[in-house]
């Protein structure tokens, strides 16, 4: 076929074809647009913690370093990575009901200017209703909003057997809780210590080591969302 003999047989389709690709464009700018716009919304928008700064590590037995010593319990080795003051608010047992209930008191003490919530471990353990775990750490996370606190959630593996095994997956009402409060999540952190024998003191404690690699976890992600001063 010659150049000339295709181009006069396309040539009544060129206008329909012009048409459905400005249309085609058209539709990609938008979806693109709108995709843009939701992107917007749901960005995090975390302001620096000073150095010196107050902060509530809120939670139960892994916060209060069960396996470790006081130093190197993560709330403490935390403080050391960021230069925060970061009062451990950790209650071995604790649910996330009482953890809850003991929030208005800390928070009034020390007025912090960031929470860490890491809580709901004992609400599976024992096998307590999900849907009530989920609506006290929500609780938890918008009593510390209100306060005029930022909020970074930890998201707790869930109890299944492959949990049992080693294979952690955080419990997915973390990442709803965060979604819904638009609060920064630590993801996987408790998970990938507690899978390891070496980071552990039992089957649901970490040891020194254990501590200080969640501390690092949370760390980086507070460097990530913002909360960490440049």
């Amino acid at each position: 076929m010659s150049i000339s003999s295709f181009s006069t047989s396309t040539q009544p389709q060129a206008a329909p074809t012009l048409r459905r690709r400005q249309w085609m464009g058209g539709a990609v700018a938008l979806g693109a647009t709108a995709l843009l716009s939701a992107c917007g919304r749901n960005k995090i928008k975390a302001q620096p913690v000073s150095a010196g700064a107050e902060v509530l590590a809120l939670g139960d037995s892994l916060t209060s370093g069960v396996g470790a010593t006081a130093e190197t319990a993560y709330p403490a080795v935390l403080a050391r990575l960021t230069g925060w003051n970061v009062v451990n608010g950790g209650v071995s047992g604790d649910t996330s009901a009482q953890a809850l209930a003991r929030e208005p008191a800390l928070l009034a003490e020390h007025q912090p200017k960031l929470v860490i919530v890491s809580i709901g471990g004992n609400d599976f353990l024992r096998k307590l209703p999900e849907s009530d775990t989920r609506t006290h750490v929500h609780a938890i996370c918008r009593q510390a909003l209100d306060a005029g606190a930022q909020v970074l959630l930890v998201a707790v593996p869930r109890a299944t057997l492959a949990a049992a095994l080693g294979q952690m997956t955080d419990h997915p009402l973390y990442a709803e809780v965060a979604k819904d409060l638009k609060i920064p999540l630590v993801r996987d952190a408790w998970g990938e210590v507690l899978s390891k024998p070496e980071l552990r003191s039992d089957t649901v404690h970490a040891n020194a080591r254990g501590y200080e690699q969640f501390a690092r976890s949370v760390r980086g992600t507070a460097a990530a969302v913002g909360l960490l001063a440049r």
